[in-house]
């Protein structure tokens, strides 16, 4: 067996391993963020949990450390006494990013996570099976009950060679998402192996496995090798180091070889992480800003090397030049080598250990200006900005760029700058700082929840309606991703915990009118559809975007495709998500066509083809579901809190 294969088969509890059925698997550790965690205690609260039955779970507060006023901070109690009350370790504002700083504390080979934020297969670099999934099927999992996904296929992806100068892992997963789009790992598990991994620490296997997400994979697995065992020991937890490799006649589905020498420096233009040229197409374009941090590029590397390209020299005076911390232990590290002083020089703008500019929590670029940054993602508006124009690259070519004021091939610093390319050492043992992660209670089921007055409890919704009139209230393109559906930012995301407040805000980006719209079709009739092209709610985990929608009265999504954790999501609230089974017929629906559904309990159980009636054209739709038999069980009975309980 491969890696993945062997992690699957050892926590395999339902099902069979074979592609494309559901399996269950048992989930030993769970992740959660601030921007998702919230609801999931909500959800806990609404199940009854006395306490977490996984090995471990962990709360981590990064995404929402503003302070504007009293929401975050209200959250912020929330969420540690809710971690007090169910046995969760508690991550303080502050501490930093959840990703990195779970690879670096709790991650161990073998073990499986499911965790409520889209790039948890980023503990994949130590050989996990990390999921990234809605917060329902995370607080089910803390609940003890197994995770349920489809079986993927295994694509192996060999490494050969070793990357030269100025390319980074970066260019590596830029370099898959240049070949396969933000869809293209959709059904897959990324495994990789090879000579190549001899180059790549830790870290860099993280900057990989991490925005594997952005190509629609479940999930991205690597070995645990000896620099895996090097990174745990130099994190002073050499003891949880087990070795897991492929078998050496390992079979894959799939197959993708990169040579790592032959890579360039790479960046993805607005508005998608798919949309992938080499850095010397775009040179010399002006920049407004660049932003060096986030879950996609965490490690001490990344940010020592950014400080030693700079080292001695400013800014361009055109650029905003900022610096997001991935954690408080790694700004410790940092400051013990000249890194923190060079980037002070050279003008950088220090923020809190957190997300922050990545989710649109500050730091949004000015109005129709270039900004660069080392993050995930530059979906639309998702920076805060609404015609933003985020570029996503490695940290060499944004270092380039800051100096330069324009988008820079970083080997051209040789010999315009005469800067030489730096070479980082990873440290034998670093500063460990766990002064900020609150251990779990022992005996908190007495500790009463702290809600501020912006924290409502869970809606509560009705079984699923065998037969209703409904109107389409939109009609959307392909690749609509969650940040469209229900936008991040400093403006939104302080409302998660108040599904009637932040649902004022769904499809705010494609249409503002939708809200009052949705408000209308609630009232003349049971609620609204939706239509969609390809790959319907892709990035975030983020079920705001299924709940909030789900609160407006929506009862059922039309999509050619889905992305796998949005369809999820749809699902565990109670949304049915149809697929077209005659693709064409997408044409033949319009915004604000009236569509009639009968009989659709006994489709939806039976798992026949479910005919929609346009009455609006009077035609004809033909469409199917691809739900398990739990999965039906579960939306007919309006979401699986509902479906928990009894």
């Amino acid at each position: 067996m491969n890696v993945a294969q062997k992690l699957i088969d050892a926590h395999l509890v339902e099902g069979e391993m074979k592609p494309g059925t559901e399996i269950g698997l048992k989930i030993d550790q769970a992740l959660q963020q601030d921007a998702t965690g919230t609801l999931v205690m909500l959800e806990l609260e609404a199940m009854g949990l006395d306490k977490a039955q996984t090995e471990v779970a962990v709360q981590y507060v990064d995404h929402n450390l503003l302070q504007g006023d009293h929401k975050n901070a209200d959250d912020h109690l929330f969420l540690q006494s809710a971690a007090e009350k169910y046995g969760y370790w508690f991550s303080r504002p502050g501490n930093g990013v959840s990703h990195p700083v779970h690879m670096e504390r709790f991650g161990k080979p073998g073990k499986t996570m499911v965790g409520s934020d889209s790039h948890t297969p980023a503990a994949g670099a130590l050989g996990m099976l990390a999921i990234g999934t809605g917060g329902l099927d995370v607080a089910a999992a803390v609940a003890g009950k197994p995770y349920f996904v489809k079986m993927p296929k295994v694509m192996g992806v060999e490494l050969k060679g070793q990357l030269p100068d100025w390319v980074s892992a970066k260019d590596v997963i830029l370099e898959m998402l240049r070949r396969y789009d933000v869809k293209g790992g959709v059904g897959y598990i990324l495994e990789y192996y090879g000579e190549g991994l001899k180059s790549l620490s830790a870290m860099d296997r993280h900057v990989i496995a991490n925005m594997g997400t952005e190509l629609g994979a479940t999930t991205s697995v690597f070995p645990a090798d000896e620099e895996i065992k090097r990174f745990l020991r130099a994190q002073g937890r050499e003891e949880d180091f087990s070795e897991l490799k492929a078998d050496a006649d390992a079979r894959y589905d799939a197959h993708e070889v990169i040579d790592l020498s032959e890579l360039e420096p790479l960046i993805a233009k607005p508005s998608s992480p798919g949309n992938v040229v080499p850095v010397r197409e775009v040179a010399g374009q002006s920049v407004h800003q660049v932003v060096i941090g986030s879950s996609a590029n965490p490690g001490l590397r990344d940010f020592w090397v950014v400080s030693e390209i700079v080292k001695g020299r400013m800014a361009h005076p055109d650029v905003s030049f900022d610096i997001n911390p991935t954690s408080r232990q790694l700004t410790e590290n940092l400051s013990r080598t000249d890194g923190f002083f060079n980037l002070l020089h050279a003008g950088a703008r220090f923020h809190q250990s957190g997300c922050m500019g990545c989710i649109g929590m500050g730091q949004a670029p000015a109005s129709g200006k270039i900004s660069l940054r080392t993050m995930p993602r530059n979906f639309p508006g998702r920076s805060g900005t609404l015609d933003d124009q985020v570029y996503l690259c490695s940290p060499e070519t944004a270092a380039a760029t800051a100096l330069t004021g324009k988008i820079t091939d970083p080997r051209d610093l040789e010999k315009d700058l005469g800067i030489t390319y730096p070479k980082y050492k990873a440290p034998d043992q670093q500063i460990i700082n766990e002064q900020m992660l609150v251990a779990p209670s022992q005996n908190g089921q007495g500790t009463d929840l702290v809600k501020g007055p912006n924290i409502k409890s869970l809606p509560t919704f009705d079984p699923y309606p065998n037969a209703y009139d409904a109107p389409v209230l939109l009609k959307m393109d392909d690749n609509i991703s969650t940040d469209e559906i229900l936008k991040a930012g400093a403006e939104v995301l302080p409302l998660r915990s108040n599904i009637p407040e932040i649902s004022k805000y769904s499809y705010i980006v494609i249409d503002d009118s939708f809200y009052e719209r949705a408000k209308d079709a609630q009232a003349a009739h049971p609620g609204h559809i939706v239509v969609a092209g390809e790959n319907y709610a892709q990035g975030s985990s983020r079920e705001h975007a299924a709940l909030a929608p789900k609160y407006l009265g929506q009862l059922a999504v039309i999509a050619k495709s889905y992305a796998r954790i949005g369809w999820q999501n749809l699902v565990n609230f109670g949304i049915l998500p149809l697929e077209f089974i005659n693709p064409e017929d997408y044409e033949k629906i319009g915004r604000g066509d009236m569509l009639a559904v009968t009989s659709a309990r006994e489709s939806i159980q039976s798992g026949d083809d479910i005919h929609i009636r346009n009455l609006t054209k009077n035609t004809d739709i033909a469409c199917r579901h691809s739900l398990s038999g739990r999965q039906v069980e579960v939306l007919l009975k309006g979401g699986i809190i509902n479906h928990f309980k009894e």
